[in-house]
């Protein structure tokens, strides 16, 4: 039997201004703080790749070590310095040609606003990267050090995509949100854009934003096998992707507004350490980067100002691109650091094969060849009976122009789930690689969108193979169905009736039927609460049950087990029977929810599918579970805030899994969940004790 216990609880909570001005600042990343020492004076996070590479070695122990990598590329490093450093190692009389996607990450800005950066402004980055790395003479990239080095890398914008069409490199993917933080890139924004890694070195240009809105960039080192192959690449904030210099009219933030934040995190995907990696213990090389010609510094240097912040050993190496200095005072890689990045790409995954990937070869192009793209949607209304989003919402597609004379015209023909067809006629002035974003105007609903070109300034598209896309609008839940008026329902449950509520509501939220708490009973066991209550429901319409327990174990009291269905004739539409719950504190409510509908033309998206989600237990020291209804999918994301408006941890949901919270190395107070499934979101309030 349950212990019955009164608890009284008493909480206030006072959110000072004075208070919090009071509490030292902590730069917080992946639920560690970071060392001041890699903070700049202006407040900047120069480069993540380290807490980064810990992030990924913590989720997959078969990441190999510092060491171990050390180790592994040592033997390589030896016989590169003892071959002919002029022997060919690459696929072009010794320079290796890389081929680069860019993905620039945005959410719904025009193009050349704010994160949906220009071509101009990619290409420039793109420029100087290979500047740096070729110490390319007449360039910024160019010193005159007797260790400088060549390390015979350029790197070129994709001519081919993955599905052998012509493309420029550059991918532009609306993704719905202000700013990103580096675990939502991640979860999110990676796997849904990469293009494959052993074809292309992917680069990402974002909006840093939250915990991590002082981040410039931070990249994936190489490590050996395949378990983080669809996170693979380099990333920046738009604001430092690319050079001032050579293109004027970008998005940039001085003093790293050169180019040389990718340069840096490029080094990093190539197997460089910091120049400061280890300290001043790093002379002679028994810690460090592993370059005997590249001092060892105490600290990362920021600024221009030389200095020698080892006493024992030489001048630090500020001009380094492998330090943290301004842009403008980088200009070196050693012959060293040349050694290992050679070595990099004669042996680790994805880097070898780089070295003979054909995507950067341009392939034969017609005069006339569009392409068409679906905009993905993006709305922070929740869906609901009354006003379904999709019922109002027309998609948008991005039309580009890949052939070789400038698209003045198209015809786009396209249909929602196969059916009726629509064509649209389009008309402007579109130069090659350049983009129109469309609205087609009869596209509104869920379901599938098909798009296709069925002309091409006002003749055949010469090219089918980037002609048709298709892509899937709303969450594709199936919602039980009855032709039906008249429904029945029954519900059993433990023996602590008292403890068991119920409601059902339309689609606007209004209550049609409720009952309980019912009597306890004497013993254990299963116990018939409501027997065949029928239920009238108007027609077309869409209907929720809510069950809760106020005790937090579900209908289930050690020895019975309940269960609740709803029929509509021989129409089984609610069959709930494993309602029990676990871990929670006394008294903590848990609820299940099922929806139905007796609408034939009405979707799981016309549901306000959120509205009796919940948490618990509430509060709590360790974790926190959502109880998330049956039968709505586990495809979407967490999202959790801080009292001050802080996003500080965000992750998918995939499975059932995905909806337990560890909250143990939080600090006590009061937090918000946001929870988006599909179109819907809701937040909700948790207090961490």
């Amino acid at each position: 039997m349950k212990k019955i216990t009164f608890l009284l609880f008493s909480c206030s909570f006072l959110l000072s201004a004075n208070l919090t001005a009071q509490v030292k600042k902590k730069v917080i990343h992946f639920g560690k703080e970071m060392s001041s020492e890699k903070i700049s004076p202006e407040g900047h996070i120069r480069c993540a790749t380290d807490e980064y590479e810990a992030f990924l070695q913590a989720k997959n122990p078969n990441r190999m070590s510092r060491d171990q990598f050390n180790s592994f590329l040592a033997p390589h490093i030896k016989a590169y310095n003892n071959r002919d450093l002029n022997e060919t190692y690459s696929q072009s009389g010794g320079i290796i040609y890389i081929p680069v996607v860019v993905h620039i990450i945005h959410n719904g800005d025009a193009y050349g606003v704010n994160e949906n950066i220009t071509d101009e402004q990619v290409a420039s980055q793109i420029t100087v990267m290979t500047q740096d790395f070729r110490r390319m003479a007449g360039t910024p990239g160019f010193n005159s050090n007797p260790i400088g080095a060549d390390i015979q890398i350029e790197f070129v914008l994709a001519k081919v995509d993955p599905n052998g069409n012509p493309t420029n490199g550059i991918t532009r993917t609306n993704m719905c949100e202000v700013y990103w933080e580096i675990d939502a890139i991640d979860s999110t924004v990676k796997p849904a854009t990469i293009w494959d890694p052993t074809q292309y070195m992917n680069m990402w240009s974002v909006n840093f934003g939250g915990a991590d809105a002082d981040i410039l960039g931070y990249a994936q080192f190489p490590s050996n096998g395949t378990a983080t192959a669809n996170t693979d690449g380099v990333v920046a904030g738009y604001s430092y992707f690319g050079s001032s210099a050579l293109y004027p009219a970008g998005s940039f933030s001085a003093p790293y507004d050169r180019g040389r934040t990718m340069t840096h995190e490029v080094g990093h995907f190539l197997g460089l350490y910091h120049t400061f990696q280890g300290g001043c213990a790093g002379e002679n090389n028994t810690a460090g980067d592993f370059c005997a010609d590249t001092p060892a510094v105490s600290t990362p240097n920021y600024g221009c100002t030389p200095r020698n912040s080892c006493t024992t050993g030489a001048s630090d190496m500020i001009a380094n691109y492998m330090d943290y200095t301004d842009d403008t005072c980088m200009n070196i890689f050693t012959a060293n650091q040349k050694a290992i990045v050679v070595s990099v790409m004669n042996t680790f995954p994805r880097r070898l094969d780089l070295k003979t990937s054909l995507k950067d070869q341009p392939i034969a192009l017609f005069a006339n060849d569009a392409e068409v793209k679906i905009e993905n949607l993006c709305t922070t209304v929740e869906p609901t009976c009354a006003s379904p989003i999709s019922a109002t919402v027309a998609k948008k597609v991005l039309l580009y122009n890949r052939g070789t004379s400038n698209l003045t015209s198209a015809t786009l023909s396209y249909n929602m789930n196969g059916g009726t067809n629509y064509n649209q006629n389009w008309t402007g002035n579109l130069a090659p690689n350049k983009y129109a974003l469309v609205t087609l105007t009869n596209s509104t609903g869920n379901g599938t969108l098909n798009v296709s070109v069925a002309t091409a300034n006002g003749g055949a598209d010469q090219r089918a193979s980037n002609n048709s896309v298709s892509k899937t609008f709303g969450t594709n839940i199936t919602i039980a169905y009855a032709n039906a008026t008249s429904f029945t329902f029954n519900l059993f449950g433990d023996s602590f009736g008292s403890e068991t509520t119920w409601t059902l509501k339309n689609q606007a939220g209004t209550t049609l039927y409720s009952g309980g708490p019912y009597p306890d009973q004497a013993t254990g066991g299963t116990y018939q609460h409501v027997t065949n209550q029928v239920w009238n429901l108007p027609a077309n319409g869409c209907y929720y049950l809510t069950v809760s327990d106020s005790y937090g174990d579900g209908l289930f009291d050690g020895v019975g087990q309940g269960y609740y269905t709803v029929t509509a004739g021989a129409t089984t539409l609610v069959n709930i029977t494993d309602f029990v719950e676990s871990g929670n504190p006394e008294f903590t409510v848990v609820s299940r929810s099922s929806y139905f509908t007796n609408n034939s033309t009405l979707s799981s998206d016309d549901f306000n599918l959120l509205e009796d989600v919940s948490l618990y237990p509430n509060p709590s020291r360790d974790y926190f579970t959502i109880n998330l209804p049956a039968g709505i999918e586990r495809n979407g994301k967490i999202e959790i805030y801080n009292s001050i408006g802080q996003r500080i941890a965000v992750k998918p949901i995939q499975t059932d899994a995905d909806l337990n919270i560890n909250v143990s190395s939080y600090s006590n107070g009061v937090y918000f969940l946001n929870l988006n499934i599909g179109d819907a979101t809701k937040t909700l309030k948790f207090i961490k004790n």
